[in-house]
């Protein structure tokens, strides 16, 4: 992946795939975004035509909040 993508205003969903793993570790396949898109719980996007497009803070936000906080244990609850 490019840097320029890092700078589009907004990205495919394969380019929101590609993002996600690169600034933030997080491997999360196109279709499982495809189906977030259907049954929920994935990052909002805007739709240009059929395509989804999703903002690269959206996806910023919601990469932290699938995170979760930082841990010092496995027994650490959260």
């Amino acid at each position: 992946m490019s840097l320029k993508l890092l700078d589009k205003p907004r990205l495919r969903r394969g380019e929101a795939s590609s993002y996600l793993e690169q600034k933030h570790g997080v491997t999360v396949a196109v279709a499982t975004l495809a189906k977030y898109a259907t049954v929920g719980g994935g990052p909002a996007f805007n739709l240009f035509g059929r395509f989804p497009m999703y903002e690269p803070a959206t996806l910023d936000a919601w990469a932290k909040e699938r995170l979760g906080r930082a841990r010092t244990s496995t027994s650490d609850i959260g």
